[in-house]
Protein backbone atom coordinates (compact mmCIF):
# COMPACT_ATOMS: atom_id res chain seq x y z
CA UNK A 1 0.00 0.00 0.00
CA UNK A 2 2.59 2.32 0.90
CA UNK A 3 4.00 1.51 -2.54
CA UNK A 4 1.50 2.35 -4.46
CA UNK A 5 1.00 5.82 -2.51
CA UNK A 6 4.34 6.65 -3.16
CA UNK A 7 3.81 5.65 -6.60
CA UNK A 8 0.90 7.54 -7.05
CA UNK A 9 2.49 10.68 -5.31
CA UNK A 10 5.10 10.29 -7.92
CA UNK A 11 2.19 11.05 -10.75
CA UNK A 12 0.68 13.66 -8.92
CA UNK A 13 3.91 15.83 -8.40
CA UNK A 14 4.34 16.26 -12.58
CA UNK A 15 0.64 16.81 -13.28
CA UNK A 16 0.86 19.32 -10.27
CA UNK A 17 3.47 21.07 -12.08
CA UNK A 18 1.88 20.95 -15.70
CA UNK A 19 -1.33 22.80 -13.91
CA UNK A 20 0.49 25.03 -12.03
CA UNK A 21 2.26 26.07 -15.30
CA UNK A 22 -0.77 26.03 -17.20
CA UNK A 23 -2.35 28.68 -14.80
CA UNK A 24 0.14 30.79 -13.36
CA UNK A 25 3.01 30.38 -16.53
CA UNK A 26 1.65 30.28 -19.76
CA UNK A 27 3.83 31.83 -22.00
CA UNK A 28 6.60 29.51 -20.88
CA UNK A 29 4.08 26.35 -21.43
CA UNK A 30 3.63 27.60 -25.01
CA UNK A 31 7.24 28.04 -25.61
CA UNK A 32 7.52 24.44 -24.39
CA UNK A 33 5.30 23.34 -26.64
CA UNK A 34 6.87 24.54 -29.69
CA UNK A 35 10.34 23.33 -28.84
CA UNK A 36 8.12 19.76 -28.49
CA UNK A 37 6.72 20.86 -31.72
CA UNK A 38 10.36 21.20 -33.48
CA UNK A 39 11.37 17.72 -31.75
CA UNK A 40 8.70 16.05 -33.30
CA UNK A 41 9.26 17.61 -37.27
CA UNK A 42 13.43 17.03 -36.50
CA UNK A 43 13.96 20.48 -36.74
CA UNK A 44 17.02 21.23 -34.96
CA UNK A 45 17.44 25.53 -33.62
CA UNK A 46 20.73 27.10 -34.91
CA UNK A 47 22.33 30.77 -35.54
CA UNK A 48 24.66 32.43 -37.61
CA UNK A 49 26.53 35.19 -37.66
CA UNK A 50 27.52 37.87 -40.17
CA UNK A 51 29.84 40.43 -38.63
CA UNK A 52 28.27 40.70 -34.98
CA UNK A 53 24.81 40.29 -36.03
CA UNK A 54 22.92 37.19 -35.13
CA UNK A 55 20.22 35.15 -36.74
CA UNK A 56 18.56 32.68 -35.45
CA UNK A 57 16.45 29.79 -37.62
CA UNK A 58 15.83 26.25 -37.84
CA UNK A 59 16.50 23.89 -40.23
CA UNK A 60 15.73 20.06 -41.37
CA UNK A 61 17.15 18.09 -44.33
CA UNK A 62 20.09 18.78 -46.85
CA UNK A 63 20.25 21.30 -49.72
CA UNK A 64 20.64 18.96 -52.76
CA UNK A 65 17.59 17.37 -53.21
CA UNK A 66 15.26 16.33 -55.93
CA UNK A 67 13.28 19.80 -54.95
CA UNK A 68 14.92 23.27 -54.14
CA UNK A 69 15.78 24.09 -50.89
CA UNK A 70 12.87 25.77 -49.00
CA UNK A 71 13.45 29.73 -47.20
CA UNK A 72 10.33 30.47 -45.24
CA UNK A 73 10.12 34.54 -43.91
CA UNK A 74 7.11 34.79 -41.02
CA UNK A 75 5.16 37.79 -41.25
CA UNK A 76 4.86 41.24 -38.46
CA UNK A 77 5.36 40.20 -35.18
CA UNK A 78 5.63 36.34 -35.53
CA UNK A 79 8.36 34.13 -35.32
CA UNK A 80 9.96 31.25 -36.82
CA UNK A 81 7.57 28.71 -35.06
CA UNK A 82 4.13 30.28 -37.18
CA UNK A 83 5.54 27.85 -40.06
CA UNK A 84 5.18 24.89 -37.79
CA UNK A 85 1.96 23.78 -39.09
CA UNK A 86 3.07 24.02 -42.43
CA UNK A 87 6.06 21.88 -42.23
CA UNK A 88 4.22 19.29 -40.58
CA UNK A 89 3.02 18.74 -44.55
CA UNK A 90 6.32 19.44 -46.06
CA UNK A 91 8.23 15.68 -47.71
CA UNK A 92 10.36 14.60 -44.54
CA UNK A 93 13.61 14.74 -46.75
CA UNK A 94 12.43 18.62 -47.78
CA UNK A 95 15.84 21.25 -47.09
CA UNK A 96 13.96 23.78 -44.91
CA UNK A 97 15.38 26.62 -43.48
CA UNK A 98 13.14 29.58 -41.36
CA UNK A 99 14.64 32.16 -39.76
CA UNK A 100 13.51 34.92 -37.23
CA UNK A 101 13.36 38.29 -39.03
CA UNK A 102 15.29 41.01 -38.10
CA UNK A 103 14.80 42.07 -34.26
CA UNK A 104 12.57 39.12 -34.07
CA UNK A 105 12.51 36.09 -31.47
CA UNK A 106 16.52 35.25 -31.57
CA UNK A 107 17.72 37.72 -34.15
CA UNK A 108 19.21 40.83 -33.34
CA UNK A 109 17.60 44.01 -32.33
CA UNK A 110 19.31 46.55 -33.74
CA UNK A 111 17.55 49.71 -34.71
CA UNK A 112 15.23 51.15 -37.47
CA UNK A 113 16.97 50.88 -40.34
CA UNK A 114 17.47 47.26 -40.11
CA UNK A 115 13.39 47.08 -39.69
CA UNK A 116 12.63 49.12 -43.07
CA UNK A 117 11.54 46.55 -46.14
CA UNK A 118 14.59 46.98 -47.81
CA UNK A 119 16.87 47.27 -44.64
CA UNK A 120 15.37 43.27 -43.95
CA UNK A 121 15.68 42.69 -47.53
CA UNK A 122 19.67 43.60 -46.53
CA UNK A 123 19.91 41.54 -43.76
CA UNK A 124 17.95 38.35 -45.38
CA UNK A 125 20.62 38.22 -48.03
CA UNK A 126 23.42 38.55 -45.39
CA UNK A 127 21.57 35.73 -43.69
CA UNK A 128 21.69 33.92 -46.96
CA UNK A 129 25.02 34.02 -47.35
CA UNK A 130 26.15 32.93 -43.86
CA UNK A 131 24.64 29.77 -44.28
CA UNK A 132 25.81 29.22 -47.25
CA UNK A 133 22.27 28.89 -49.12
CA UNK A 134 23.45 31.09 -52.07
CA UNK A 135 25.22 28.22 -53.35
CA UNK A 136 22.44 26.70 -55.39
CA UNK A 137 19.55 28.74 -56.32
CA UNK A 138 16.54 28.41 -53.66
CA UNK A 139 12.78 28.72 -53.07
CA UNK A 140 11.95 32.03 -51.16
CA UNK A 141 8.48 31.61 -49.24
CA UNK A 142 6.93 34.63 -47.72
CA UNK A 143 3.92 35.56 -45.71
CA UNK A 144 2.32 39.33 -45.05
CA UNK A 145 5.24 41.87 -44.21
CA UNK A 146 7.79 38.48 -44.73
CA UNK A 147 6.04 38.45 -48.38
CA UNK A 148 6.95 42.14 -49.08
CA UNK A 149 10.23 41.36 -48.06
CA UNK A 150 10.53 38.34 -50.09
CA UNK A 151 9.44 40.05 -53.67
CA UNK A 152 11.66 42.84 -52.59
CA UNK A 153 14.33 40.46 -52.44
CA UNK A 154 13.53 38.38 -55.79
CA UNK A 155 13.68 42.05 -57.55
CA UNK A 156 17.40 42.68 -56.22
CA UNK A 157 18.42 39.46 -55.97
CA UNK A 158 17.13 37.15 -59.00
CA UNK A 159 20.72 34.97 -59.15
CA UNK A 160 20.20 33.21 -55.92
CA UNK A 161 16.32 32.23 -56.53
CA UNK A 162 14.71 29.58 -58.80
CA UNK A 163 11.04 30.91 -57.51
CA UNK A 164 9.63 32.52 -55.16
CA UNK A 165 5.98 32.36 -53.29
CA UNK A 166 3.84 35.07 -52.16
CA UNK A 167 1.23 34.34 -49.37
CA UNK A 168 -1.18 37.39 -48.56
CA UNK A 169 2.03 39.88 -49.02
CA UNK A 170 2.07 43.33 -48.17
CA UNK A 171 3.51 45.73 -49.48
CA UNK A 172 1.02 46.61 -53.07
CA UNK A 173 -1.37 49.05 -53.55
CA UNK A 174 -4.65 47.41 -53.51
CA UNK A 175 -7.80 48.04 -55.56
CA UNK A 176 -9.77 47.67 -52.42
CA UNK A 177 -8.98 48.40 -49.08
CA UNK A 178 -9.61 46.82 -45.94
CA UNK A 179 -11.36 47.63 -43.02
CA UNK A 180 -7.59 47.42 -41.50
CA UNK A 181 -6.11 49.92 -44.13
CA UNK A 182 -8.58 51.96 -43.66
CA UNK A 183 -8.17 52.34 -39.95
CA UNK A 184 -4.50 52.70 -40.66
CA UNK A 185 -5.41 55.85 -42.38
CA UNK A 186 -7.50 56.97 -39.47
CA UNK A 187 -4.24 56.08 -37.07
CA UNK A 188 -2.27 58.07 -39.38
CA UNK A 189 -4.06 61.42 -39.07
CA UNK A 190 -4.76 61.18 -35.68
CA UNK A 191 -2.81 63.19 -33.29
CA UNK A 192 -3.67 61.14 -30.31
CA UNK A 193 -1.84 58.07 -29.66
CA UNK A 194 -4.43 55.13 -30.08
CA UNK A 195 -3.85 51.46 -29.93
CA UNK A 196 -2.52 49.29 -33.35
CA UNK A 197 -4.46 46.50 -34.16
CA UNK A 198 -1.97 43.83 -34.70
CA UNK A 199 -0.43 45.25 -31.25
CA UNK A 200 -2.76 43.57 -28.29
CA UNK A 201 -2.14 44.65 -24.88
CA UNK A 202 -5.24 42.97 -23.60
CA UNK A 203 -7.03 39.58 -24.26
CA UNK A 204 -9.92 41.26 -25.46
CA UNK A 205 -7.12 42.89 -27.90
CA UNK A 206 -6.00 39.84 -29.22
CA UNK A 207 -9.17 37.99 -29.48
CA UNK A 208 -10.07 40.72 -31.62
CA UNK A 209 -6.65 40.27 -33.53
CA UNK A 210 -7.07 36.83 -33.73
CA UNK A 211 -10.81 37.47 -35.54
CA UNK A 212 -8.98 40.05 -38.17
CA UNK A 213 -6.37 37.38 -39.10
CA UNK A 214 -8.39 34.40 -38.89
CA UNK A 215 -11.64 33.87 -41.07
CA UNK A 216 -12.46 30.59 -39.50
CA UNK A 217 -12.79 31.63 -35.29
CA UNK A 218 -10.24 30.52 -33.51
CA UNK A 219 -11.18 29.69 -29.90
CA UNK A 220 -8.39 29.70 -27.52
CA UNK A 221 -8.92 29.25 -23.98
CA UNK A 222 -8.67 32.00 -21.69
CA UNK A 223 -5.12 30.78 -20.15
CA UNK A 224 -3.67 30.10 -23.89
CA UNK A 225 -4.96 33.88 -24.55
CA UNK A 226 -2.89 34.87 -21.50
CA UNK A 227 0.45 32.53 -22.77
CA UNK A 228 0.11 34.47 -25.84
CA UNK A 229 0.06 37.97 -24.42
CA UNK A 230 3.06 37.47 -21.68
CA UNK A 231 4.96 36.20 -24.61
CA UNK A 232 4.30 39.28 -26.84
CA UNK A 233 3.62 42.01 -24.32
CA UNK A 234 7.38 42.72 -23.45
CA UNK A 235 7.91 43.20 -27.09
CA UNK A 236 5.54 45.49 -28.00
CA UNK A 237 7.62 48.80 -28.17
CA UNK A 238 9.68 46.65 -30.54
CA UNK A 239 6.59 46.19 -32.60
CA UNK A 240 5.76 49.59 -32.90
CA UNK A 241 8.90 50.57 -33.96
CA UNK A 242 9.13 47.65 -36.99
CA UNK A 243 5.24 48.78 -37.68
CA UNK A 244 6.17 52.11 -37.77
CA UNK A 245 8.86 51.54 -40.64
CA UNK A 246 6.72 49.26 -42.44
CA UNK A 247 3.66 51.36 -43.15
CA UNK A 248 6.15 54.42 -43.22
CA UNK A 249 6.29 55.87 -46.54
CA UNK A 250 9.66 54.35 -47.49
CA UNK A 251 8.18 51.16 -47.37
CA UNK A 252 4.32 51.07 -47.86
CA UNK A 253 4.35 50.60 -51.06
CA UNK A 254 7.71 48.81 -51.68
CA UNK A 255 6.60 45.72 -52.73
CA UNK A 256 4.47 47.43 -55.62
CA UNK A 257 7.86 49.78 -56.61
CA UNK A 258 9.70 46.62 -57.32
CA UNK A 259 6.98 44.27 -59.08
CA UNK A 260 8.67 45.96 -63.10
CA UNK A 261 11.98 44.60 -61.43
CA UNK A 262 10.56 40.80 -60.69
CA UNK A 263 11.57 38.18 -63.43
CA UNK A 264 11.89 35.38 -61.18
CA UNK A 265 8.93 32.48 -61.36
CA UNK A 266 6.19 33.59 -59.13
CA UNK A 267 2.99 31.79 -57.26
CA UNK A 268 0.57 33.56 -55.20
CA UNK A 269 -1.20 32.51 -52.12
CA UNK A 270 -4.33 34.64 -50.98
CA UNK A 271 -6.72 34.10 -48.25
CA UNK A 272 -9.96 35.33 -50.14
CA UNK A 273 -11.51 36.65 -47.30
CA UNK A 274 -8.26 38.44 -46.08
CA UNK A 275 -9.39 40.94 -43.92
CA UNK A 276 -5.65 42.73 -43.31
CA UNK A 277 -4.80 43.04 -46.94
CA UNK A 278 -7.39 42.56 -49.40
CA UNK A 279 -7.35 39.71 -52.11
CA UNK A 280 -7.45 42.22 -54.80
CA UNK A 281 -3.40 42.78 -54.29
CA UNK A 282 -3.67 39.09 -56.14
CA UNK A 283 -4.75 40.79 -59.54
CA UNK A 284 -2.41 43.64 -59.03
CA UNK A 285 0.35 40.86 -59.13
CA UNK A 286 -1.17 39.17 -61.78
CA UNK A 287 -1.27 42.21 -64.40
CA UNK A 288 2.61 42.85 -63.67
CA UNK A 289 3.29 39.56 -63.81
CA UNK A 290 1.17 37.62 -66.58
CA UNK A 291 2.90 34.65 -66.18
CA UNK A 292 2.37 34.20 -62.16
CA UNK A 293 0.31 31.07 -60.79
CA UNK A 294 -2.46 32.98 -58.17
CA UNK A 295 -4.31 30.20 -55.88
CA UNK A 296 -7.11 31.71 -54.34
CA UNK A 297 -7.98 30.31 -51.08
CA UNK A 298 -11.57 29.51 -50.55
CA UNK A 299 -12.83 30.48 -46.83
CA UNK A 300 -9.49 31.23 -45.42
CA UNK A 301 -8.17 34.75 -43.86
CA UNK A 302 -5.02 36.25 -43.83
CA UNK A 303 -3.37 33.73 -41.54
CA UNK A 304 -3.32 31.14 -44.51
CA UNK A 305 -0.11 28.95 -42.64
CA UNK A 306 -2.71 28.71 -39.46
CA UNK A 307 -6.23 28.17 -41.57
CA UNK A 308 -4.72 25.98 -44.61
CA UNK A 309 -1.41 24.76 -43.66
CA UNK A 310 -1.53 21.37 -45.42
CA UNK A 311 -3.54 23.19 -48.69
CA UNK A 312 -0.73 25.96 -48.30
CA UNK A 313 1.88 23.02 -48.29
CA UNK A 314 0.54 21.17 -51.13
CA UNK A 315 0.40 24.19 -53.10
CA UNK A 316 4.02 25.17 -52.63
CA UNK A 317 5.48 21.54 -53.41
CA UNK A 318 3.22 21.13 -56.57
CA UNK A 319 4.71 24.33 -58.09
CA UNK A 320 8.07 23.33 -57.14
CA UNK A 321 7.37 19.85 -58.64
CA UNK A 322 5.87 20.90 -61.88
CA UNK A 323 8.73 20.34 -64.63
CA UNK A 324 7.82 24.12 -65.22
CA UNK A 325 6.56 27.10 -64.90
CA UNK A 326 2.95 27.42 -66.33
CA UNK A 327 3.80 29.95 -69.19
CA UNK A 328 -0.21 30.97 -69.61
CA UNK A 329 -1.96 33.02 -67.02
CA UNK A 330 -3.60 31.09 -64.55
CA UNK A 331 -5.68 31.89 -61.35
CA UNK A 332 -7.08 28.74 -59.51
CA UNK A 333 -9.86 28.80 -56.86
CA UNK A 334 -9.69 26.31 -54.27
Amino acid sequence: MELLMLSGGVLVVPVLAFITSFLFWPGALLKVYNWYWRQRLGLVVRYSHSGSYRFCYFSRGKPGGATPSLLLLHGFSATKDMWLPVIKYFPKNQHVVCVDMPGHEGTSRTGSEDYSIQGQVGRIHQFVQSIGLDKTPFHLIGTSMGGNVAGVYAAHHPAHLCSVTLICPAGLVYPTETRFISRLRELENSQQEESIPLIPSTPEELDDMLRLCCYTPINLPRPVLRGLLQNRIPNNGFYKEVFMEIVGEKSRHSLQENLHLIKTPMQVIWGKEDQVVDVSGASVLQDALPHCQVEVLESCGHSVALERPRKAANLIMNFLSADDVNDENTKKVS
